[in-house]
C-alpha cells in the first residue's frame, strides 16, 4: 500500500526522458560500435526490364550471384544484417571493404560515396511510433552498380518501398523502362517523402501541445515540450545531412548516372530542402512555446503575488489599529469609552473598503 501511494508520481518524472537523451548522444565516432547479428535475414530479389519481371526470395545470399550481369536490372533487398552475409555479397558484386564497414556500422551520419565504380549512400528511414510518440530510425545502405542496386536494412518488418514494389509489377511503369539509377532515385524519393509523414505527425503533437500550454501550463506541459524538442533533434540530425547526400548524386560524374536522371535527383533535393525548412520552423515553434510556458508561469506568479499584496494591504489597517489599542498604556483615547470597541472595529472594516475602491479605480485588479 505504501509503494502504491507513491507510484502515481513516477510517470511525471519519466516524461522528462533522460533515457531518450542518452539514446541521442550515446554514439562516439572514435569508438567502433559492435552491431548485433540479426536473428533472421530475409532476401528479396526483383529482376526486371521493360518486358520481364521476376520476384524471388532466395534462402542464401549466394543464390543472388546468378543475377549479376544478366542484362536485366536487379534490386537485391537484404533485411537483417549479418557480417558474413554482407561480406559475401559485397565481395561478389565488387563493393569496397570501406563500404562494407559503413554498411555494418551503427549511428553513421548520412552520406554518399563513389568508390571503384560503385555509388553508395547511407541514410536513415524515419518512422513515428504512435505509442511512445517518438521518432524511430532505421539505417539503410544502398549500393548501386552497373544494372544492379543492393539495399541493406536493419529491420525486415517495415520499410517505405511497398509503392515502388507495386510499380515494378506494372508493365508500363516508368521504373520498368529505366535503369538502375532511376531505381536508386525512386528509393531515395520514397525515403524523403516519408520524412514528411513523420513531420506531419510531429506537427499534430506540437499543435496539441500548443493548446495545452496556452490553456494550462504546468510541469507536465514542460515535460512534453522537452520531449518534443528531443524528437526534433532526431528529425534534424537525420534530415540535414541528406541534402549533401542528394547533392552528391547531382554533382557526380559517374557513368552509372544518366544525364536525364539528374533532374529527378534535383526534385528530391528540393523536397529535402523543404523538409529541413520545416524542421527549422518546428524548432522555432518549440522555442516560442517554451517562452510562452515561462511567461505563463511568471504571469501566474505575479497574479499570486498581487493577490497576496492586496490582502496584506487590506489587513494593514486592522493590524495598526489593533496594535495601537493593544499597547500597555492607560492614557489612550477611547480606551475607556463604551463605544471605543465599535469605533475601532468599524475603522478596521471601513478603511479596507476605501482601499479596495481606490485599488479598483486605479485598475490594480
Amino acid at each position: 500500500m505504501v509503494k502504491n501511494k507513491y507510484l502515481r508520481y513516477l510517470p511525471l518524472a519519466s516524461l522528462f526522458g533522460t533515457q531518450r537523451t542518452r539514446e541521442l548522444f550515446q554514439y562516439n565516432p572514435t569508438i567502433l560500435p559492435v552491431r548485433e547479428e540479426a536473428d533472421e535475414v530475409k532476401i528479396y530479389v526483383y529482376d526486371y526490364n521493360a518486358q520481364h519481371f521476376e520476384e524471388q526470395r532466395p534462402a542464401h545470399v549466394a543464390d543472388c550471384f546468378s543475377f549479376r550481369d544478366n542484362e536485366h536490372i536487379t534490386w537485391i533487398n537484404i533485411d537483417g544484417l549479418r557480417k558474413q552475409d554482407v561480406e559475401t555479397i559485397c565481395n561478389q558484386f565488387g563493393i569496397h571493404a570501406l563500404l562494407m564497414e559503413d554498411i555494418l556500422s551503427v549511428g553513421q551520419r548520412p552520406k554518399m560515396d563513389d568508390v571503384e565504380g560503385i555509388l553508395f549512400c547511407l541514410l536513415n528511414m524515419l518512422y513515428f511510433n504512435e505509442t511512445t510518440r517518438t521518432v524511430e530510425t532505421e539505417q539503410i545502405s544502398i549500393a548501386m552498380g552497373k544494372d544492379f542496386v543492393i539495399s541493406f536494412q536493419e529491420d525486415g518488418s517495415r520499410d517505405v518501398f511497398d509503392p515502388m514494389r507495386n510499380k515494378l509489377k506494372m508493365v508500363n511503369s516508368k521504373i520498368r523502362q529505366r535503369g538502375a539509377d532511376y531505381l536508386c532515385y525512386s528509393m531515395l524519393d520514397m525515403i524523403v517523402d516519408n520524412y514528411f509523414v513523420v513531420m506531419e505527425r510531429l506537427g499534430e503533437q506540437i499543435e496539441l501541445l500548443e493548446e495545452e500550454v496556452i490553456r494550462r501550463s504546468n510541469t507536465r506541459s514542460l515535460a512534453h515540450i522537452n520531449h518534443l524538442r528531443k524528437e526534433l533533434i532526431v528529425l534534424k540530425r537525420n534530415i540535414a545531412p541528406v541534402r549533401e547526400l542528394i547533392n552528391g548524386f547531382i554533382r557526380s560524374e559517374s557513368d552509372l548516372l544518366e544525364d536525364r536522371t539528374t533532374k529527378y535527383f534535383k526534385d528530391v533535393y528540393d523536397h529535402i530542402v523543404q523538409a529541413y525548412d520545416f524542421t527549422e520552423n518546428y524548432r522555432d515553434m518549440m522555442m516560442s512555446m517554451q517562452d510562452i510556458y515561462i511567461n505563463n508561469v511568471n504571469l501566474r506568479m505575479n497574479e499570486v503575488m498581487k493577490v497576496m499584496a492586496i490582502v496584506t494591504c487590506l489587513m494593514a489597517p486592522a493590524t495598526v489599529i489593533g496594535g495601537i489599542f493593544g499597547m500597555n498604556f492607560e492614557a489612550i483615547p477611547l480606551l475607556h469609552n463604551k463605544w471605543g470597541f465599535y469605533i475601532s472595529v468599524t475603522a478596521m472594516l471601513f478603511i479596507p473598503l476605501i482601499m479596495l475602491y481606490l485599488f479598483r479605480k486605479r485598475g490594480w485588479y
